[in-house]
Parts: structure tokens; sequence; C-alpha cells
């Protein structure tokens, strides 16, 4: 299928429609024969509580259009060539699609990687090798763009290749200090996806309609130390609906990062500490060309794919998830002792590591790990590697 450019400018409109998610979409378009029909149509339809609905105008979608192709993105629709042929599968994929940056890694085989903002040096430093690794295997690492594990994955996988799902607009890059991540990217030959317009910045709501994406692209997702009620578990359940592989990477139960993953794990998802725990286990799903379908977590199912939280659709009834706190970031003010405690874990991690990953100097580290120590909040370890103590 290939959409001329008038079918496309009615996808638009259709899509942007207040009301209207991708549950919605499909329904009108199988209703009416397409767009262009479904859009004649909405005057005569009401919402919830009779109110009128009223498409975008075609000034404004052309616009979005310029827009996006100023910024070299183009609009895809689900089920044209360059449509990542993994997310098309997927229930709840969204009719269309921003993408800057090659269609072709999209058709690649894909390993999603998220975990938490407020990672561990040693989180991060396995994160490092193992997105490089997946990548020297011929995958591509997919993630959010997130500080923390998500940028230090696109970081370690920039040269094999990999992708970033934003939550708002092409041209609302968040974190704002990841535009220069989103530069090197595109650079490499990686490509970033956005579903929602251009102009639009992300509320706490559009973080898990993005997780579906990431979830969606890929044939498994890797959780790496995600809380309990981190955003990453819903990532997790996603997969889980798509029918997609969840491995988590084990932790230590003293670190609260690690709760998430670690029931992950007791539920069924497969533990990594290798790329070869990952490799292996796809290897199946490769061989068939698509999703296997991994059935066995015992983790809450529910169906997420239109649920309100994620889109006022018309006519929806689902359930609320929680919305996970840590998705709006706030900005990083901490002094140099508390953000090198916020790097720290039970898991012993060398002092240089430590540096590069916190940002600050040897000898600013040197000096307020002495400090720590003094205080009886880290213990020392072979090789010069130090681990938070309780």
């Amino acid at each position: 299928m290939q959409l001329t450019d008038a079918q496309r400018l009615d996808w638009l409109r259709l899509i942007r429609t207040e009301g209207i998610g991708p549950r919605s979409f499909r329904t009108l378009i199988n209703r009416f024969g397409g767009a262009g029909a479904a859009l004649e149509a909405l005057p005569g339809l009401t919402g919830r509580g009779g109110q009128r609905i009223v498409p975008p105008g075609r000034a404004e979608a052309e616009a979005e259009i310029a827009a996006a192709g100023r910024l070299g993105a183009r609009l895809v629709a689900l089920g044209e060539a360059d449509y990542p042929k993994l997310l098309q599968a997927a229930d709840s994929a969204p009719p269309l699609i921003a993408i800057r940056g090659p269609a072709a890694i999209l058709h690649r085989p894909a390993i999603a990687i998220v975990g938490s903002r407020n990672a561990s040096a040693a989180g991060l430093a396995f994160t490092e090798r193992l997105a490089r690794g997946l990548g020297e295997a011929g995958l591509v690492v997919v993630s959010g763009l997130a500080r923390g594990i998500d940028a230090r994955a696109h970081k370690a996988a920039l040269v094999p290749g990999t992708v970033a799902v934003l939550a708002g607009g092409q041209d609302r890059i968040y974190p704002t200090n990841h535009a220069a991540l989103v530069d090197a990217i595109l650079e490499a030959g990686g490509a970033i996806l956005a579903e929602m317009p251009m102009g639009w910045v992300p509320r706490g709501r559009d973080f898990p309609r993005r997780n579906r994406i990431i979830s969606g692209l890929a044939y498994g997702t890797i959780v790496m130390e995600a809380a309990r009620r981190s955003g990453s578990l819903i990532t997790a359940r996603f997969a889980l609906e798509q029918g997609r592989e969840v491995f988590a990477v084990p932790g230590s139960p003293l670190d609260p990062r690690a709760e998430g993953t670690n029931d992950l794990i007791r539920q069924g998802a497969t533990l990594v500490s290798e790329v070869a725990h990952v490799t292996e286990a796809i290897a199946p799903l490769l061989e068939d060309g698509g999703a296997g379908g991994r059935d066995a977590l015992a983790v809450d199912r529910p169906d997420l794919a239109d649920a309100p939280i994620f889109w006022d659709e018309l006519d929806v009834d689902g359930i609320v998830l929680p919305m996970p706190a840590e998705e709006i970031e706030a900005p990083d003010a901490r002094d140099d002792r508390t953000r090198l405690i916020g790097f720290l874990s039970p898991t012993p991690i060398g002092t240089d590591e430590l540096a590069r990953t916190a940002g600050l100097s040897v000898r600013v580290v040197q000096t307020t790990l002495l400090e720590l120590e003094l205080d009886g909040r880290i213990e020392r370890h072979g090789s010069g590697a130090v681990s938070l103590v309780g």
C-alpha cells in the first residue's frame, strides 16, 4: 500500500481529530471505507456528552506536513513499505508515524533496552556493555531517549545502529539536553520516531504511549534497574501484550532500583547477564520472521491498547494505570556528594568508571568517597572498587 498525498492528508486529519485514537481510527476506516469518507461522516457523529466531532482543517494538516518536511521528517502510514513490520503487527500500532533517518534500520532485527533514569554507575556500565554487544551481534537497539539507561544504550549502539522513540513531536526533544544525542543518532545512520504532532510538548500520559512503540519495534524488551512503579514495567507489559520476549537484568535485593527487575525474573522473565542470553532467546523468532509470543509471565496483563489513560477515544471503556512519577524529569541540581551517592549501589563499581559516569573529576570523586567512607556509607573492594552500604 502507498498513500497518495491527498490520502495522507486525510489520514493525518482523522488521527489528529480529538477523540480519535488507534482503535477508533481503524473502526472508522473499516466502517466508511477510507479516511476521506470518515472525515465527511464525522460531523454527523457525536462523542461523549453529545459534543460534535470536528477534525482539524486541511490548512492545519498541510502545515504539519510542511513543518515535518523542513525538519527532515516524513509521515509514514500503517501498511506502507517504510512502516516497521513488527510495529505494524501490534494491536495499538499508530496509524501514522513521523520518521527521521533511513527506513532500512527500522526493518532490521531490534531489541529494546529500557530502565531507570536515576541509574547506578554499575547499571549504566552494564547497559553500555550489553548495548554494544547486541549491536555487534547485528541487532538494532531501541530506546526512549530518556536520561540514564536509555541515553547510555543509545550512545553505546550509535555505530551498529539505534532508534529513539520520542514522547512528543519531532521538534520537541525531551529532555532538551538530548538534542545533541538525536543529532548523533541521525549522523550515525539511526532513526528518530514520533507519533505525536509537530510542536507537541510531552505530558505524563504520552510516555506510556511512547513505550508501546518502543516494545512494538523490537523482538524483545530488556528491563534494567526498574523500581516497582517504574514506567519501564509498563513497557514490559506492552511487550507481553504484543507477544514479544521480556528480559530483565538482576540487581541487588538491597537496591530499590532492582525491585521491579527482580520481580520480573521471579515472574518468568528471561534473566540477562550477557549478550548470549538475549540472542539465544530470540533466535527462533528471527528464524520465523516475526514475534512468537511469550505467554508465561505472571504479571498483570490488562488490555492496555486503548485504555483512556492513553487516548481519549470515542466510546472506549478501560482500566486506568497509575502513572509512574518519574516520567517528567526535574532539573538535576544535586551537589557532588548527593550526585555520587545516586550513582552508587550495593554492586561494586570502579572509581574511574564512577567518575566518568557522574561527570566528576577523579580528585572530586576520591575526596567525596573518603567522606562517605568516614561516614560508613560505602565499602571498599579490591581493584579500587566501591559499593554503597545498606
